[in-house]
This record gives structure tokens, C-alpha cells and sequence, in this order.
């Protein structure tokens, strides 16, 4: 027995933001895989067929589906995390860790010659 599908309906303003960040190039992969979804969904197509057009598994389609029929747009965005934030923030090009980094970059001779 198949799982129901929530239905999703839509708004004019609803519509237009996913369909813009469905558009986006410098967004996040995640958020223009959500915003799909959700189109998708809109457009009546099943959780098998919009896992399959998106490379996602039923189960991550159904979940997000679900989150949005919930909390709308605010669904889409991840939650806070439990535990302790990030030591070395995504965009800070990994500061603290560049010495380490270069002085592995010293090159030495693979070997020396045999008959040298």
C-alpha cells in the first residue's frame, strides 16, 4: 500500500521565489534541490518520480515534502544542529591551518642517485 502523498499547493508568491532560487547558479546545491522538489510536488508528480528527476532517495523527498506542507518556505532551510559549531567556518578558507598546509609543501629529491 502506497504511503499518501501530501498535496501540495502553491501561491503566486510561493511559486516565484522556488522557481528563483530554483534558477539561482551561486546558491546552494541543497536549497535549489528543495526548491525543485517542491515544484515538482506542486506539479503532481510522486516522490518515486520527482527521487528519480532529482538523484535523491524516496525517503529524503518524502521528508522534505513534508517539512514544507508544515512550515512552507521556512521548512526548506536546515535546522540549528545540537553540538558544538564549526571550528573552521566554511568561507573562512580554513584560517589556522595554512602553515601546516605550506611547510608539507617543501619539495626534497624523491632519491639520490645511485651512482653519484
Amino acid at each position: 500500500m502506497a504511503a499518501k502523498l501530501e498535496e501540495i499547493r502553491l501561491d503566486d508568491d510561493e511559486r516565484a521565489e522556488l522557481q528563483r532560487v530554483a534558477s539561482l547558479q551561486k546558491a546552494e546545491y541543497r536549497e535549489v534541490q528543495r526548491a525543485r522538489l517542491v515544484l515538482y510536488a506542486a506539479d503532481g508528480d510522486s516522490n518515486a518520480e520527482i527521487a528519480r528527476r532529482l538523484d535523491m532517495s524516496t525517503k529524503s523527498v518524502g521528508r522534505w515534502r513534508r517539512r514544507f506542507c508544515e512550515l512552507r518556505l521556512a521548512g526548506l532551510r536546515d535546522f540549528e544542529r545540537a553540538g558544538r559549531p564549526r571550528r573552521f567556518p566554511p568561507g573562512a578558507d580554513r584560517r589556522g591551518q595554512g602553515d601546516r598546509l605550506r611547510a608539507a609543501g617543501h619539495r626534497r629529491p624523491a632519491l639520490a642517485p645511485l651512482n653519484g
